[in-house]
């Protein structure tokens, strides 16, 4: 019995709650909330984006970036590699990231299997059965 679109919205609902429940959720916004509340973290990264941004503007100018700027990019990339809770967001981050992406694998994998059933054997131009395909 094929699903309506109200069906679908009620599963989906369900499903980010269930999300929302899942450990990994909580690690990550308590990482976040932890590194937010750290002024000398947020420091950090408030001067390593505002070093990035520059030198990008500047190469997008056509104006080489010198050692010394390098140097000082490098000094904060260790400096924030080195914070506890920036390692602590970024291992939070990664756990949540995987979470989400075994969620949208599966949904894809399932939504690919339906279309291989109904899919015509050796379909398309280059007997594949390719067509169009919708990245995301």
């Amino acid at each position: 019995m094929p699903a309506d679109t109200q069906q679908i919205l009620d599963a989906a609902d369900k499903l980010g709650q269930m999300v929302a429940d899942h450990p990994a959720v909580e690690r990550y916004q308590q990482a976040q909330k932890a590194l937010s509340e750290d002024p000398d973290a947020t420091r950090l990264l408030t001067e390593f984006n505002r070093q990035i941004m520059t030198l990008s503007r500047q190469e997008e100018t056509g104006m080489p970036v010198s050692d010394a700027q390098r140097q000082q990019l490098e000094n904060l990339q260790m400096q924030l590699a080195s914070h506890l809770k920036v390692k602590a967001l970024n291992l939070a981050q990664v756990e949540y990231v995987n979470l989400l992406r075994q969620v949208t694998d599966s949904i894809r994998s399932k939504v690919e299997g339906q279309q291989q059933q109904g899919r015509p054997q050796g379909g398309g131009p280059t007997g594949g059965g390719g067509g169009p395909r919708i990245v995301m």
